[in-house]
């Protein structure tokens, strides 16, 4: 398919190495494009150069001596550049790498989908977690952090969980999940696609290629997410963590169950689950619907929900000192996450937030604050954007850093016993760090370094 192809591949992180290790074993030939400089690209620039990949930093049409087939962009490259308006003008087909790996992958291995602003990467582990008790061979990837393609190109059985991000979805053209959940949608990344409207455009082509007997599963509890429904080819299977279902999936007498034309099936008590906060029942609810219309056993799914504890940087338990827990929440980059964070402890908490914005309003999540956070502690470029929204409100403990170092340090010395200490920032880490991964693995280990310098 991909053989002798002139292939453009445009961003050079993560995934658009693995795109073009998938291509190259494919026979394409390949050009590569990154605003870095060859010697910035460090270890990846030689690695290019081995494969015969031609690396170019600076856009000029000139250059292209060949014709090229096709252009695939990684998520992170915004797709106003001019070189994908010369793109359209030349016809030249864009695609990402979720759509690459769709069209590479084998008949035998299937992909479920998961979107929503918030809870992505919960219930996509989750999923894999509850496919994998009940005895598939079971992986995910995505924009959880392993590129699609590198792991598509291994396989040829399976099942993969794929979580995708809103970057992802502008450049589908044939991806088509059988099923997909999509969670929640709300005001996100509005600095790339400007509108709500370009937003949930983008967010809604998890389904745009889905058949009626596919299945699109939607929290019924998101009034934005009803409307799209409406528009949806698939199979709509609704759940709600607030209210009981004519049908689909909802807690009845604090049990899990699935109403459906033949009866009610019971699945777990919700009890019995790991994982802490109202918010995580809408991930456990959605990853619960998407694995029992895959073929997933109630037993199964109920045990899963009993042992699944979640992933790094969301809500992650780091350690207790001295009668503090400390709990990474990296992950949170919005401010509709952390507020659903601070519902979740009902302790004194001391908030780490900051970094770079990414289109937010910070204005509910001052009033959320002002009520649930005895300090907060600031950082980064979207420090003082946060202070002024707060600083409308009568809430007044708010303290100034520089890093997050000085922010930990400063943590520890505000907290007492029985108090949270939580970094969920509400920005994007990239003022400060590579990723959000970066950053919540150095609050983990600046806060395990606490219990080294703690008395005996």
């Amino acid at each position: 398919m991909l053989a002798a192809q002139r292939v453009l591949v445009i961003g050079l992180a993560r995934s658009g190495l693995a795109a073009i290790h998938s291509l190259h074993k494919q026979g394409a030939q390949i050009m590569g494009y990154d605003q870095k400089t060859f010697d910035s690209l460090g270890t990846v620039g030689k690695e290019l150069e081995q494969l015969g990949v031609q690396v170019v930093n600076q856009w000029d049409p000139d250059l292209i001596s060949d014709p090229i087939d096709l252009i695939v962009v990684s998520p992170g490259v915004p797709l106003s550049l001019p070189i994908f308006e010369w793109a359209h003008q030349q016809r030249i087909p864009i695609i990402g790498e979720l759509e690459l790996a769709y069209r590479l992958k084998s008949d035998q291995v299937d992909l479920l989908a998961v979107t929503g602003t918030n809870g992505k990467t919960t219930t996509t582990a989750l999923l894999r977690y509850i496919l994998e008790k009940d005895g598939r061979l079971a992986y995910y990837g995505g924009n959880i952090g392993i590129a699609l393609t590198s792991l598509i190109e291994n396989l040829d059985e399976g099942v993969v969980v794929v979580e995708v991000s809103s970057f992802q979805l502008e450049t589908v053209e044939n991806f088509r999940p059988p099923i997909c959940g999509l969670l929640n949608i709300t005001p996100d990344h509005l600095d790339r696609h400007k509108t709500m409207e370009a937003y949930i455009e983008a967010k809604s082509n998890i389904f745009k290629q889905q058949l009626p007997h596919d299945y699109a599963v939607f929290n019924y509890d998101d009034h934005c997410l009803r409307e799209i429904a409406e528009k949806c080819p698939a199979t709509v299977v609704f759940f709600s963590a607030q209210q009981q279902l004519p049908e689909g999936f909802f807690i009845n007498n604090d049990v899990i169950v699935y109403q459906h034309h033949q009866g009610t099936t019971q699945i777990c008590p919700v009890g019995d689950i790991r994982l802490r906060g109202q918010h995580n029942l809408e991930n456990v609810l959605c990853a619960v619907a998407m694995s029992y219309l895959y073929g997933a056993k109630p037993a199964m799914i109920s045990d899963a929900l009993k042992t699944f504890t979640g992933v790094r940087h969301r809500m992650e338990e780091v350690i207790y000192n001295q009668g503090v827990l400390y709990v990474n929440d990296s992950k949170a980059t919005n401010p509709e996450s952390v507020m659903k964070a601070l519902e979740s402890f009902q302790q004194p908490i001391i908030l780490i937030a900051g970094g770079r914005n990414k289109g937010s309003d910070f204005a509910e999540l001052a009033q959320v604050l002002a009520n649930r956070v005895r300090d907060l502690i600031l950082l980064g470029e979207a420090r003082q954007e946060i202070k002024d929204a707060v600083m409308k409100t009568s809430f007044r403990n708010i303290h100034e850093v520089s890093d997050l170092t000085e922010a930990v340090n400063l943590a520890s010395q505000l907290a007492v016993v029985g108090d949270v200490v939580l970094l969920s920032p509400a920005c994007a880490s990239w003022d400060q760090f590579p990723s959000y991964e970066h950053r919540g693995d150095l609050f983990c280990k600046l806060v395990r370094s606490l219990v080294e310098q703690s008395p005996d």
